[in-house]
């Protein structure tokens, strides 16, 4: 049976967090230039119930159960979590089951109907991105399902902060020399004023990304840009790892389930599966040599991915 639950993987965010992937590979209503996932898949804005709840539920309860650490649970992987119709029974499911936080990360093109606000009422924690503000830059940097508008996707934001009782953490993905210029900032600031989202998260192109034209802003000009969008911005930091007791499962199939799901280094793996970095290096040696793990160089760091 197909697992829908990864990790718990490090997050420079969240702590300790259980994945939940809900779609099948490379589900999305957008193909964005810096993803991980790689590029080229058909964009899509059906929404169905792609994969089995009760299955879903089932995993995460048993995950939740175990000894692990788990600092949240985040709706992520494959896709856009939202193009799932059974998400919202997913969250309330979760909720049921503990109080660990639920998240969900979604590009907000869900975000446009009432129906698709509706599903992430119940989570506690919702990360939608806005990399564009103008249409231009839109199709550019997301390259989204021909159906799509920014201006609809911000309205949809919009509607979702008045709705919405939780936190609403707005990610802006920087690509340089894409949408990084003063005077898309300026309307992107525009926008964050409208939305009013409890803190505004500056990213860039920190994994290997579709295109290889998707660079990354440096520390200097990240830090500018937070100057410029106010104290309720942030740039997203470095994980903090804390306590981890060691996986002891099968470790090759853990680091294959891991780098299957995103690009991971050498000291992501050790601090999700709690193992010392020797025997991380050392597995994925072996891995390396059966033609199951490649390495691909990222500006400074080295990533491993599942070949």
């Amino acid at each position: 049976m197909r697992s829908y639950i990864y990790g718990p993987v490090p997050s420079r965010r969240l702590g300790y967090s259980l994945g939940v992937d809900i779609l099948p590979f490379k589900t999305c209503s957008m193909d964005c230039i810096y993803c991980q996932l790689g590029s080229g898949a058909k964009t899509t804005v059906q929404r169905k119930e792609y994969v089995p709840v009760r299955a879903v539920l089932a995993q995460i309860r048993a995950a939740l159960a175990g000894s692990r650490r788990i600092d949240a649970v985040t709706f992520s992987g494959s896709g856009e979590p939202g193009l799932n119709s059974g998400i919202g029974k997913i969250i309330r499911g979760i909720k049921k089951t503990t109080g660990i936080p639920v998240v969900v990360l979604t590009n907000s093109s869900c975000l446009v109907s009432q129906k698709g606000r509706q599903e992430f009422l119940a989570a506690d924690i919702v990360v939608p991105s806005l990399d564009a503000a103008t249409d231009r830059i839109f199709q550019k940097i997301n390259r989204p399902h021909a159906s799509l508008k920014v201006d609809k996707i911000i309205d949809g934001l919009v509607r979702f902060r008045q709705e919405f009782a939780g936190r609403i953490w707005l990610e802006i993905m920087l690509v340089k020399g894409v949408n990084d210029g003063p005077a898309h900032l300026k309307k992107l600031k525009e926008a964050v004023a409208r939305i009013r989202p409890d803190k505004v998260q500056l990213n860039t192109v920190v994994r290997p990304p579709a295109e290889r034209s998707a660079r990354p802003l440096n520390r200097a000009e990240l830090k500018k840009i937070r100057v410029f969008f106010g104290e309720n911005a942030e740039i997203i930091a470095d994980f903090k790892a804390g306590s981890r007791k060691a996986d002891a499962g099968d470790i090759p199939a853990s680091i294959l389930a891991a780098v299957g799901r995103r690009p991971m280094t050498a000291r992501d793996l050790s601090l999700s599966l709690g193992l010392p970095a020797e025997e991380i290096s050392a597995q994925i040696i072996r891995l390396q040599a059966a033609g199951k793990v490649r390495a691909v160089p990222h500006h400074d760091r080295l990533y491993y991915e599942k070949a």
